[in-house]
């Protein structure tokens, strides 16, 4: 059976760093703690004063002063594992905690999971064609040195970079190595461990190119895993759960984030809030419980995003320059359709297709799967459909020989709406206003990424106010934009209504209206 060696690097709050060593030591498994330099020594006498008598605690050999972005941070690692792997020779895994981790899993389950698969789990991507960076510097991290911390240091370290850049000083990476990127929140084997701390003598070359290159804890163990195991032996990806905010900080969990946390596909959590007693008290509490049992529905990054954009209005960027100079065509008719029930905008689309020819396209800038002519590639992915939105429209219109076509869109790309109503086209709204039950909305989340099949019902059943208000927000805010030719077709309301809706929006006879209108079966499920 595994047997867990955590190693712990923290800074901060003694008592929560006892508290954590106490629990997670409990059930058999053991730690080794590396205590951040820079912090007061008293506080570091206090937790090993409380540890002291705990034979499954050590602290790594040497404290080091760590700072973001440096190698002191990979230094304090090593130094912890050093000493964890000396400690307790029958550990089988290293797993890598901060003090704001927590385990959002039982024992008996992490264990469990751990012994399924006889693997590395540590995210290690190729660092040059990856997109694990998504902006700022890459080769730079690498083929130039930094010495400076980029925080506390900002001047000396931009300065010797512009001093190297303006001469030329760039630096080769070892020949044999191939730089990979992850996450540093890891689970290694105890082979692996002793493997690394091993090539840590053999190859100084290497380690002086890691000890200036920038953000190391997100390089090292990740391409030594990659460079000393083989790939069958690797799972890419880390067992902590975290995630950040669009400007890069991490997302920090409360009290109401429980059952959030226990439905995700991790073992631990970060961060967990200093002031979250009550979710650290539960936690703790499920750590040591057996026979305990999880639905996983992983749908936390979704939801997360769904909440906080709630928040937002109005627009993040303004419109590209290739969109605001050029137009649909002012000749030209686009008919939009826009209903959350997608099968009842379908639904009524084939009949509108039907009965009077017109163009019609479904949820093409919502559905990647949504049938379109081949265009010369601009339709293949979701991507190019928004980002070449209107040239993708005239191509269609041309491909149909029509000034006039049809399409559906989700009412939340209200983005996308506004977009299109500006343009010197004539551009039409017909919304249509269905009923929504719980499991209408159940579905909903599903498949948008907000539930899983997994998801418990007390989970649902709090999701789906939030729900349900955000429909209730998205109308209200499409109807307050008072756009030209918008027309409401209701579930509610009697047919006669609805023919004078639908006739408005296609500009169509009354008969044709009128059958439309009375299509069968348009709303049911």
């Amino acid at each position: 059976m595994a047997k867990i060696a955590f190693i712990l690097l923290c800074h901060k709050d003694p008592d929560a760093v006892i508290n954590q060593a106490q629990s997670l030591t409990a059930v058999g498994d053991c730690m080794s703690i590396h205590f951040d330099a820079r912090a007061p020594r008293a506080q570091f006498d206090t937790i090993r004063d409380a540890l002291k008598t705990n034979p499954n605690v050590t602290f790594a050999t040497r404290r080091v002063k760590c700072g973001w972005g440096e190698w002191s941070l990979v230094q304090a690692t090593l130094h912890a594992l050093h000493a964890a792997v000396a400690q307790f020779p029958d550990a089988t895994h290293f797993y890598m905690l901060s003090g704001d981790c927590m385990a959002i899993k039982p024992a008996q389950y992490v264990h469990d999971f751990l012994d399924r698969r006889d693997v590395d789990h540590i995210e290690s991507f190729d660092y040059l064609t990856s997109d694990w960076i998504k902006t700022g510097w890459r080769e730079e991290r690498l083929v130039y040195r930094h010495w400076f911390n980029e925080r506390t240091q900002k001047k000396r370290f931009y300065a010797m970079f512009e001093l190297q850049k303006r001469f030329g000083l760039t630096r080769a990476i070892p020949g044999d190595i191939t730089v990979m990127i992850g996450s540093q929140w890891w689970c290694l084997r105890r082979q692996t461990v002793e493997s690394i701390l091993e090539f840590r003598k053999q190859r100084p070359d290497v380690m002086r190119f890691f000890r200036t290159t920038w953000i190391p804890d997100e390089t090292f163990f990740q391409t030594l895993v990659r460079h000393l195991v083989p790939e069958r032996d690797i799972d890419s990806r880390t067992l902590t759960f975290l995630m950040f905010t669009d400007y890069g900080m991490p997302v920090t969990f409360h009290n109401d984030h429980y059952d959030l946390l226990l439905s995700q596909d991790f073992l631990f959590a970060r961060k967990i809030s200093a002031e979250a007693h009550d979710l650290r008290r539960r936690l703790g509490v499920l750590y040591a419980c057996e026979g305990a049992r999880f639905r996983i529905s992983n749908e936390g990054r979704s939801l997360f995003t769904f909440l906080t954009g709630k928040g937002r209005t109005g627009h993040r960027f303004a419109p590209r320059f290739w969109e605001t100079e050029s137009t649909l065509g002012r000749e030209r008719d686009l008919l939009i359709v826009l209903c959350r029930k997608w099968h009842v905008a379908r639904r009524l689309v084939d009949c509108i297709r039907t009965s009077t020819g017109l163009p019609c396209i479904g949820y093409l800038f919502n559905d990647e799967s949504c049938a379109l002519p081949d265009l010369g590639g601009i339709q293949d992915s979701m991507d190019k459909r928004h980002r070449h939105r209107r040239a993708l429209l005239r191509m269609l219109y041309e491909h149909y020989d029509s000034d006039r076509l049809l399409i559906c869109l989700d009412p939340s790309n209200l983005d996308l709406i506004e977009d299109f109503c500006r343009d010197r086209s004539v551009t039409r709204l017909l919304e249509i206003d269905c009923d929504f039950s719980d499991r209408d909305l159940i579905e909903h989340a599903m498949r948008v990424g907000l539930a899983g099949d997994g998801t418990p019902p007390e989970t649902l059943a709090r999701l789906l106010p939030t729900i349900r208000n955000d429909m209730a927000l998205e109308t209200d805010t499409l109807r307050d934009r008072n756009f030209a030719h918008h027309s409401r077709l209701r579930e509610a309301d009697p047919p006669a209504r609805n023919a004078r809706a639908i006739a408005a929006f296609l500009d169509c006879s009354e008969p044709i209206a009128g059958a439309l209108a009375t299509t069968d079966q348009l709303f049911a499920e």
